[in-house]
């Protein structure tokens, strides 16, 4: 579970942005963000901001992304705005492991009407990929699960990822503990080795955005 995480932003800025930002939340996507509270307790922070909601369906959307893959769902935010952005005919395999809080996805995606865009398979992300066909490509992956095993899980993502495709890691500033010598847990250790990581992998380009907790948008050169 994600630490509550100051955001890399000051408050100022944050308030200034939020309200210059559109559109707000529908009724689905508020009823969800109240729902994910309610049900899930402390874990709500590991739902995206509203933010990276409309972010990430406007780059899906300009995209034109017809296949896009999410590993880690949680209450399915995130893939309620991937799923819109979906050009026609498009689709979103959702990758997690926990039946509890993805029933409050499943109930949210067909009420906002997106249901039928979205597969979920419940297991580990890892072997849900290994079972694809060998020719199952994505041109838009987002990241978001336990950070231990970011690498893993970009490495078998890059695989299958198209040449125009674009992955995006959320999380990578995890609440500005990368910047903190002095703390060592396994997942700050995690994401410390995972961004080195991808800096200095010559075979991509990347850049890290201070949006939320930290999202890392990631290309093939």
């Amino acid at each position: 579970m994600a630490p509550p995480r100051p955001q890399a932003l000051d408050a100022d800025l944050l308030g200034y942005l939020a309200t210059h930002t559109s559109p707000r939340p529908d009724a689905v996507q508020q009823r969800l963000i109240d729902v994910t509270r309610d049900r899930t307790g402390g874990a709500a922070v590991m739902q995206i901001g509203v933010d990276q909601g409309v972010w990430f369906e406007m780059i899906t959307r300009a995209m034109r992304a017809r296949r896009a893959l999410e590993i880690g769902t949680f209450t399915g935010y995130s893939a309620l705005a991937i799923a819109r952005g979906l050009a026609p005919g498009g689709t979103l395999l959702c990758c997690d492991v926990n039946a509890e809080w993805t029933a409050v996805a499943r109930e949210h995606w067909d009420a906002a009407g997106v249901g039928e865009r979205i597969e979920l398979r419940l297991g580990p992300a890892v072997d849900t990929l290994a079972d694809l066909d060998a020719h199952d490509r994505f041109d838009l992956v987002f990241i978001d699960a336990d950070k231990p095993n970011y690498g893993a899980y970009l490495q078998a993502v890059l695989a299958r990822l198209e040449p125009h495709g674009l992955v995006l890691v959320d999380n990578t500033l995890w609440s500005r503990r990368v910047l903190d010598p002095t703390i060592d847990d396994a997942d700050t250790a995690a994401m410390r080795a995972f961004n080195d990581a991808v800096t200095a992998d010559e075979r991509l380009r990347s850049v890290m955005l201070p949006v939320g907790d930290g999202v890392t948008m990631i290309q093939w050169r």
